[in-house]
């Protein structure tokens, strides 16, 4: 084009003189026409000044061969671009097939090693021979959509070879590299046999192979998905031989909230991706019953197998899922209807939020599109214990995890005493727990606090007393007003000294003076930590950037009706981690529940609590007198849920009528609390409020909250809960 420019303007003041002189020829003709008289033929006009004629016919004929010219230069241009840019396109096309005829041999020659490690040597070996064969067919399907950026293709096909795989859309280095990549195809297939009562989402995957089924885990084949829970320590995510250096979502810690997440993202997109990457050897579980049921189980192998009887008698795992739930990480890429898998045994060690990727403690690198940050938190430990040595940590317990439990329950059977410092939900519950096995293995249990009696930040005055009794009576010798100046390790034996002079010697401790949220990757993503509650600084739609949410206990979040708050129990777990995995699909939904908690001190004393409980507000209780339902044994009945929340979460916030049973005046001193309701009271509105020992009935309580309105009697309100029918 650039030449015919160049022509046009060398010819442009020729065409415009023969163009001239053509005018002027016209008016000479038109003048002599007036001056000759009509009888002039015309044919004379035809020959007007010398060379008109000429300089006409060369015009048309310069105009048109410029014309000409410049359509055959621009076909000949265009044609040639063609040819150049269908060349470039066979070259990138050309390139993975080339480098599949030169790999199989060094692929078969490196290959069978790891096969004989997962037993499967038999299927992938002739799968190379055939692997070269479909590779041209589908190589220029994926490149021929995106043809405006070659250069891209060449930098995603030269990047490290699982990047080129996907790509190419050919499976063959794919189906000769992970000899474990056919297995993972049947373990999809058992999602269709959810647990009830925790999985709301469709089978994240069909059965697409089942024929290797046998070579991975015969204990994970059953159709029964509890009771194959025994196996899970071994089943969920085995060893990966390669981590996807992809995930389209990234969600890290593999606690509640991270499975909620999952569960939620999975609803909204049923092909979703979803990698859960954990430092717990364990995939997802409930952590409430590592504190309650477990320790009333009947079973000598409830370490091992993690089953339980809920209150009701009926049997579960603390695991949400499975093991055939899940697919293998390396098999991620490749699941077509996508699915959860879980990286246990793996550290986040550091976070680009700029580059959307983070890095393992094994310096692997995994990129994102949208990640969940639900950590959680890790327990407090006394200063005066972490200064005491490495032997007096040796006999200390922070209870958490899995392993915690089981540690504990090992030495509180080979020990003759044992202490817990903390008179929170943990250290009481703990207390209860261990205080039933006293007389079976003789064993002294002390629990000592700063506080005047059991839960006495949470509790009234008159109710914490009472519920120091009731843990007395479970076989606990309870020490209040205790504050630890020092820890000693003499004998074999810890030394207690307290502030005011007391001694207590004891064989163990447990310490449960509370949690610190896990803010390690705060630093490297430089992500907001409250200054205040401590967690990642989240906004209503519980997001921290653009595209990283945050859920759980590491979540500071801000609380419409009772402001910026971060909390600490299961509920809140299940609902943050829901909402958050909504909004990482684009609900875009703000953070509007008020969760609630609960605590049981064994079988027959329970309590459910939502909003502020704050010993330090003015309550008001309200109480009647209890009967054989009200008990949390009762409730898991009617409920058929030892998770109470899990089926509080799904009821809606409806008032029932009230109850017309006149009630009496309100109870703050009396000797006996079967059953009532206490009112937290902030500006004489209620803030919060305690069930104690009445079950589902948050909704109610959820709604009083929510409604922030002023009650001149709660006399009336607690006619509500109908506590006083029979």
């Amino acid at each position: 084009m650039l030449k015919c420019r160049t022509v046009w303007k060398k010819l442009a003041p020729l065409a415009r003189a023969s163009s001239t002189v053509c005018r002027q020829n016209v008016r000479r003709a038109g003048l002599n026409n007036s001056r000759i008289p009509a009888c002039v033929p015309v044919a004379h006009m035809s020959t007007g000044p010398a060379g008109g004629g000429r300089e006409n016919q060369l015009y048309v004929l310069l105009v048109g061969a410029a014309c000409v010219g410049g359509a055959i230069y621009a076909y000949r241009t265009v044609k040639g671009d063609s040819q150049r840019y269908q060349d470039r396109i066979d070259e990138i096309s050309s390139r993975p097939y080339k480098r599949a005829t030169e790999e199989p041999a060094t692929l078969m020659q490196s290959e069978p090693p790891a096969v004989d490690a997962t037993e499967t040597e038999v299927i992938p070996e002739p799968e190379p021979e055939a692997a070269p064969s479909p590779e041209p067919q589908a190589a220029p399907s994926p490149e021929e959509p995106s043809p405006p950026a070659p250069d891209a293709e060449v930098a995603a096909l030269t990047e490290p070879p699982p990047a080129d795989e996907p790509v190419v859309e050919a499976s063959p280095e794919e189906l000769a590299e992970p000899p474990a990549a056919p297995v993972v195809e049947e373990e999809p297939s058992p999602p269709s046999e959810p647990s009830p009562a925790e999985l709301t989402e469709p089978p994240p995957a069909p059965v697409v192979e089942s024929e290797p089924a046998a070579a991975e885990s015969p204990a994970a084949e059953p159709t029964e998905p509890q009771p194959e829970v025994v196996a899970e320590s071994g089943g969920p995510a085995p060893a990966s031989l390669k981590v996807p250096s992809h995930t389209p979502y990234l969600l890290i810690g593999g606690g509640t909230a991270s499975f909620a997440a999952a569960r939620s993202i999975r609803a909204r997109d049923p092909g979703a991706k979803v990698l859960i990457v954990t430092d717990e050897p364990d995939p997802p579980y409930m952590r409430p019953p590592l504190s309650k049921e477990l320790w009333f189980s009947n079973d000598p192998s409830v370490t091992e197998t993690l089953r339980f009887k809920q209150w009701n008698g009926k049997e579960r795992s603390i695991y949400f899922q499975p093991p055939s739930f899940y697919i293998n990480a390396e098999e991620l890429d490749g699941a077509e209807n996508g699915g959860v898998a879980v990286l246990t045994g793996k550290k986040v060690v550091h976070m680009d939020v700029r580059g959307n990727k983070i890095k393992l403690d094994d310096d692997t690198e995994i990129s994102y599109d949208k990640c969940l940050i639900a950590t959680g938190g890790v327990p407090r430990n006394l200063q005066v214990i972490e200064r005491a040595g490495e032997e007096v940590m040796k006999k200390t317990t922070l209870f958490r995890k899995i392993e915690d439990f089981k540690s504990l329950d090992k030495v509180s059977r080979n020990i003759k005493s044992i202490t817990i410092i903390g008179g929170g939900f943990l250290g009481s519950e703990l207390a209860c727990a261990l205080g039933r096995r006293s007389t079976e293995y003789d064993l002294e249990v002390v629990q000592m606090f700063p506080e005047k009696g059991n839960m006495g930040k949470v509790l009234p005055e008159y109710l914490s007393n009472w519920t120091t009794e009731k843990v007395k009576s479970e076989g606990v010798k309870v020490i209040s007003e205790a504050l630890v100046k020092s820890v000693v390790c003499k004998d074999d034996k810890l030394e207690i000294k307290l502030k005011d002079g007391r001694l207590v010697k004891t064989d163990h401790i447990v310490a449960a003076v509370g949690l610190e949220p896990n803010v390690d990757l705060a630093k490297s993503a430089g992500l907001e930590v409250d200054s205040d509650f401590g967690g990642f600084r989240v906004n209503a739609e519980l997001q921290a950037r653009s595209n990283i949410w945050v859920a759980g206990d590491a979540a500071c979040f801000y609380d419409i009706r009772l402001g910026r708050r971060r909390v600490e129990h299961h509920d809140h777990a299940v609902v943050s981690g829901r909402l958050a995995g909504e909004n990482m699909t684009g609900a875009n939904k703000p953070y509007w529940h008020q969760s609630m908690f609960w605590s049981d001190l064994g079988p027959d004393v329970g309590y459910e609590a939502i909003g502020i409980v704050d010993s330090s507000l003015p309550t008001v209780g309200v109480f009647a007198k209890a009967t054989a339902k009200d008990t949390p044994k009762a409730a898991t009945e009617k409920s058929g849920t030892g998770i109470r929340s899990e089926s509080e979460t799904e009821d809606t916030a409806i008032s029932p009528m009230a109850s017309l049973t006149p009630a009496p005046t309100v109870e703050q001193h009396n000797d006996e609390y079967g059953k009532g309701v206490i009112f937290y009271l902030r500006d004489k509105v209620v803030v919060g409020i305690i069930l104690w020992n009445v079950f589902n009935r948050m909704p109610i309580a959820r709604k009083i909250i929510k409604d922030g309105e002023e009650h001149a009697d709660l006399n009336e309100v607690a006619k509500l809960f109908n506590i006083h029918d029979d």
